[in-house]
């Protein structure tokens, strides 16, 4: 039997969605999804360097001569 990494065939991704069913319920399921997605594109906007995400810092000049 050869055994591939890496890729999923679809009997065994058949039986993750019905364990993740049976798991969380249908109610909750949609849920686990986006935020597994959300997760996912924040970890390659992280990865990437991108700073345009969800809060991009602030450049914000002080000038230390005068104190108002």
């Amino acid at each position: 039997m050869l055994t591939t990494f890496g890729f999923v065939s679809p009997l065994e991704a058949g039986i993750f969605l019905v364990i993740a069913l049976v798991i969380f319920g249908p109610g909750k399921l949609p849920d686990v999804g986006k935020a597994l997605g959300k997760g996912i594109k924040e970890f390659k906007t992280a990865s990437q360097g991108d700073e345009t995400g969800p809060n991009p810092p602030e450049n914000k000049a002080v000038n230390l001569d005068k104190a108002e």
